[in-house]
């Protein structure tokens, strides 16, 4: 069987589930290339267990301190050619496109006949899964920025519907420090941050963050340009995150125990919808701007029990092996009899 494999590149969720899948696909020997779009290339780093990959500049939304601005997506849009980029790549070689909300790759494989599966959160989001702020908009972008013949998506809970766990791959540490806070706010500005850390001095904030304040920074807040080990080594040992509302991000916190405040990129309706069911669930807490009065009352909460998610990607290398596509319950199944999930995410549901 031979795989193209095609990778949204704007998240580090969508590529760091893509390592979970490039380690399960080398283990069972399945021959398969990959393609990432929306970022520069020279952006992209920590690669090497892709190969030979390929880039393109496919789609990704604008943003402005922390809010999607709708003109200058459509204004970048409309400069990045894509329709070339999807007229130029040739995928009838390959037996099956594997999507994780990837357009270049879904419109390619849709236009040349070649069949196409998505394993993406995107995916869980066309069930009726907890949901809030959606428009007519969000749905078009949903069903079809990158369209596929099957949908296979991830989340924290199934809901009730062939949805598969979190891919999930953590290493826990025996080191804990509680008042140690990991902080990836990627679409608010460095000054921001900087200013909503300030006050609490009790506490230690490692910030992880592509640009650094102006002003200088005080001596509990520590910030870092990115770097995956750093970042690993920080969410292991911390005693909380504070994110935007991104699907991965917050799946590796709650495999490792570690409580979660979010703050959704606004206009982002993937983030939207995770604070819906993150609420929902009593999963994290959520704020709409940087509230201190927020910030402050959860710094005192409790952590939660880690959620022992399985590794999906070697069963669902396994199943994309078989050809029997059709039928995904049965494997959705199998996963989630792996796991057990709060007592009161049961009763929430």
């Amino acid at each position: 069987m031979k795989i193209l494999y095609g990778v949204q590149g704007t998240g580090n969720g969508h590529i760091s589930r893509a390592r979970v899948m490039a380690k399960a696909m080398k283990n069972k020997g399945v021959d398969v290339d990959f393609l990432f779009s929306g970022r520069p290339a020279e952006h992209y780093f920590d690669m090497q267990e892709f190969g030979d990959y390929q880039v393109r500049k496919g789609l990704s939304f604008a943003t402005d301190n922390g809010r999607i601005n709708l003109l200058k997506t459509a204004q970048k849009t409309v400069s990045r050619s894509i329709f070339n980029e999807v007229k130029q790549l040739d995928v009838r070689g390959y037996d099956l496109v594997l999507n994780d909300f990837e357009p270049v790759t879904a419109w390619a494989a849709k236009q040349q006949g070649v069949k196409s599966i998505s394993i993406s959160h995107q995916a869980a989001l066309q069930h009726s899964v907890p949901k809030q702020g959606g428009s007519w908009l969000d749905e078009v972008i949903l069903n079809h920025f990158a369209p596929v013949d099957i949908g296979l998506g991830c989340h924290w809970h199934h809901f009730g519907f062939p949805i598969l766990p979190p891919f999930v791959e953590v290493s826990p540490s025996d080191i804990q420090y509680g008042h140690q806070i990991l902080v990836y706010l990627p679409f608010e500005s460095a000054d921001s941050i900087a200013e909503f850390l300030t006050p609490f001095d009790d506490y230690q904030f490692y910030v992880y963050h592509s640009t650094k304040p102006i002003k200088p920074l005080p001596e509990h807040i520590q910030w870092h340009g990115f770097s995956r080990d750093g970042f690993k080594l920080h969410l292991s040992q911390c005693g909380g995150v504070i994110a935007n509302a991104g699907f991965e991000l917050a799946s590796e916190a709650m495999a490792l125990g570690k409580k979660l405040l979010v703050k959704p990129l606004i206009g982002q309706f993937e983030q939207s919808a995770n604070v819906a069911a993150l609420e929902l669930l009593a999963a994290a807490d959520s704020m709409q701007t940087l509230d201190k009065s927020k910030l402050t009352r959860w710094l005192k909460a409790p952590s939660p029990k880690a959620i022992r998610y399985p590794q999906v990607g070697d069963k669902l290398v396994d199943w994309l092996k078989t050809g029997e596509w059709q039928q995904p319950q049965q494997l959705c199944d199998q996963l989630w009899e792996q796991v057990e999930l709060p007592e009161n995410w049961h009763k929430r549901q």
